[in-house]
């Protein structure tokens, strides 16, 4: 049996700079963002997103503090390159329509919004502006899993009336399969009219590079990636392994594969905190179908506590916990160790 993917070559956003920033615990330095950036534009990129990894004003306690101003790391790689576009992502409720504008003067040229799947609405106003600002848009409808393909079309099409040019199809748990994948991202290909669908994967079940080929062959004509996997949980779809995966394709979309090779290498690899893989927690997450960016704090807090932080992840997967709960990492883990106790006594 043969299979092929149909369409044509994809536009690449690469977002080493943002998810790849959970890795790295938010501890980006101008420096690394000018290396990183220049080597993906040279690598052929169309997009490079850069951010905190929980997006504009992330930076806080709840969600780590940044090692140097985003806002500065943005306008140093708009500065480093001369190809790609610089993008930055948004999260309503974290960042708002002063940090947008803000993001804009710094150099951004696309905004990512990201909702919850089924909150689409809580998006118009920050669409509405970055088109008055000029901007390019996407919009992500995260944990998509959460949700069948005909109510992620239903808030595909309210972002498209906003005003987004792109909306993702957005895998945060990583708990997705190819025919998941296939069939969301499908769902928006009949559904929308002006943007164009997208797919953002995570590699906890240790098929990112397969969803990203089953949503490009069910009509994504945008996808993501990071250099090595770099971000939440087990990582995204790594950017180089997609570009040679192609190439071999026949649907390489300008993308200069051996120098993302060593990007991946050479420039990223040294300063990586870790490799993200799929591990035993970060399988769990993709199991559970928790959001990716729990992981690190699960494993704090497990050791912290002395709770195994698989299963706070199973718990919270029970709960059907989404971004924006991170609160409740403690609480479960404080739920699990008083169960524990009582059973010891």
């Amino acid at each position: 049996m043969s299979w092929q993917v149909s369409g044509p070559p994809p536009l690449i956003a690469d977002t080493t700079l943002r998810d790849g920033s959970h890795a790295h615990r938010h501890q980006y330095t101008a420096d690394d963002v000018r290396r990183v950036a220049r080597a993906l534009d040279e690598g052929g990129v169309h997009y490079i997103e850069v951010s905190h990894g929980d997006g504009l004003s992330g930076s806080s306690i709840q969600y780590g503090f940044s090692r140097q101003d985003e806002l500065e790391l943005i306008a140093v790689a708009r500065e480093s390159v001369t190809r790609a576009k610089i993008a930055a992502l948004l999260i309503p409720g974290i960042g708002t329509r002063q940090d947008l504008r803000a993001a804009t003067d710094a150099g951004i040229q696309m905004v990512r919004v990201a909702t919850l799947c089924t909150e689409a609405d809580v998006s118009e106003e920050h669409f509405g502006l970055a088109k008055e600002l000029g901007l390019e848009t996407a919009g992500f409808l995260m944990m998509s899993h959460l949700r069948p393909p005909e109510v992620l079309a239903e808030q595909a099409l309210k972002m498209e009336g906003y005003g987004a040019d792109y909306v993702y199809i957005v895998d945060s748990a990583g708990a997705m399969l190819p025919q998941d994948a296939f069939v969301r991202v499908q769902a928006l290909s009949g559904a929308l009219t002006t943007a164009r669908p997208g797919f953002h994967g995570h590699n906890n079940l240790g098929v990112a590079i397969g969803n990203t080929l089953a949503a490009l062959d069910a009509g994504a004509r945008i996808v993501d990636g990071t250099l090595r996997g770099y971000g939440a949980g087990a990582g995204n779809t790594a950017t180089e392994v997609l570009a040679a995966v192609l190439e071999r394709a026949g649907l390489n979309p300008g993308l200069d594969v051996f120098k993302l090779m060593d990007a991946a290498e050479f420039v990223l690899g040294p300063i990586q905190s870790f490799q993200p893989y799929p591990d035993r927690d970060s399988i769990a997450i993709g199991y559970a179908g928790v959001y990716s960016t729990f992981l690190l704090h699960a494993k704090r807090i497990g050791a912290e506590l002395g709770v195994d932080p698989r299963d706070i992840l199973i718990e919270l997967g029970r709960r059907q916990t989404v971004a924006g709960q991170e609160d409740w990492i403690m609480r479960v883990a404080l739920e699990l160790k008083e169960a524990q106790q009582g059973a010891a006594v």
